[in-house]
């Protein structure tokens, strides 16, 4: 159920019992579920969902759809997440939604003011945070911890926050504490880092030769800081100094040693999206081994129903250290927002931003 505080709606969610859920994050394919998709999703009961673009029109509408995909699997407080960087991935954006900029924007705030930076870092955040928990979206995969380095391709790019190990990671962490602070869910991305990849993991298998000493110096180093958050996303990437053969997301190797082992992150590990042309095999096979790996869910976000029945024979229910993880993720989910007056916070950014950004 929705509740009023402050001139903005919020989910009002009293748990008393944990249905038994599946080990994955689902999509759906529009603005609302169909007949099948509803019977779907309550026969298989996904821990949680994913909204893209095309789930998205107006706030009364997104609304009503997060309420119908919680009310399929039984759990009010299951997670819905969204995609919301800033920049060109943001998945709200106008005229319901302010536009909001990519993360290199803020590490580029005043050279010689890193609170600055790391304030409006966090306020954006916060800003972002106040927009998903309107319409009861309660996790975002945000922040973006991976280090560009020189050659490699653009899909991180303008994403990260800047270009050392040391200012990503002071910057991830005020994004992180706004999101958290507003009552949404950060999820660390891509963890132990994309920053090297030479091709974009949605249509092709990046692999990074770097020897361990440099990933382990500056490309693991912004998750290491960041290794107490509540989830984090895989990368589809072969590290070929732990594993020659498998990238992260279905590596016992990347995910015990480094990512568990080195990082220390003992949070939620959701895979990256299994649609994604970097990984082999079909949707069933990629699933389990994602899972047989060392993620405790997986992820499929196009919404195709063909695909996800076979995501669904991958997976099994969520139990044991991944139950647990997931349990305690949501426990982090702040019951009551920090106070926040929005207009001045808006005030404050834009000053902040001006001519730094064009929106």
């Amino acid at each position: 159920m929705f509740g009023a505080e402050g001139g903005r709606e919020i989910l009002l969610c009293e748990v008393t019992s944990t249905p038994a859920t599946h080990a994955c994050i689902l999509g759906c394919a529009g603005l609302s579920l169909t007949p099948d998709e509803r019977a779907f999703f309550a026969d298989v009961r996904p821990w949680g969902f994913i909204l893209f673009k095309r789930n998205v029109d107006t706030p009364d509408q997104v609304r009503a759809l997060v309420g119908a995909l919680r009310a399929c699997v039984g759990r009010c407080d299951a997670p819905v997440l969204i995609d919301q960087e800033g920049g060109r991935v943001q998945r709200l954006g106008p005229p319901h939604w302010r536009r909001y900029p990519p993360g290199a924007v803020y590490g580029r705030l005043a050279a010689n003011d890193p609170l600055l930076r790391r304030e409006i870092t966090r306020l954006g955040a916060r800003l972002i945070a106040h927009d998903l928990a309107a319409l009861g979206i309660n996790g975002d995969c945000l922040p973006v911890l991976d280090v560009p380095q020189p050659g490699a391709h653009d899909i991180i790019g303008d994403r990260a926050y800047g270009r050392t190990a040391d200012d990503i990671a002071v910057l991830g962490r005020a994004a992180a504490e706004g999101l958290i602070a507003g009552g949404v869910l950060p999820v660390i991305k891509h963890i132990p880092g994309h920053g090297r990849a030479g091709a974009d993991s949605h249509l092709a298998l990046p692999r990074v030769d770097a020897p361990l000493d440099d990933l382990t110096t500056i490309d693991f180093a912004p998750f290491r800081v960041l290794s107490d958050m509540p989830m984090a996303m895989t990368a589809h990437v072969v590290y070929t100094a732990i594993d020659r053969l498998r990238p992260a997301t279905t590596s016992r190797k990347v995910i015990g040693r480094t990512i568990r082992g080195a990082i220390g992150f003992d949070g939620l590990l959701m895979s990256d999206d299994l649609s994604m042309k970097a990984l082999s095999g079909d949707l069933t096979e990629r699933a389990s081994a994602a899972l047989a790996a060392g993620c405790d869910v997986v992820l499929h976000c196009n919404g195709d129903m063909a695909e996800m029945k076979a995501v669904a024979v991958g997976t099994g229910q969520l139990v044991g250290r991944a139950k647990a993880r997931a349990a305690a993720a949501l426990g982090r989910i702040a019951r009551t927002a920090e106070p926040f007056d929005v207009d001045a916070a808006r005030a404050r950014f834009d000053a902040a931003l001006d001519g730094a950004w064009a929106a």
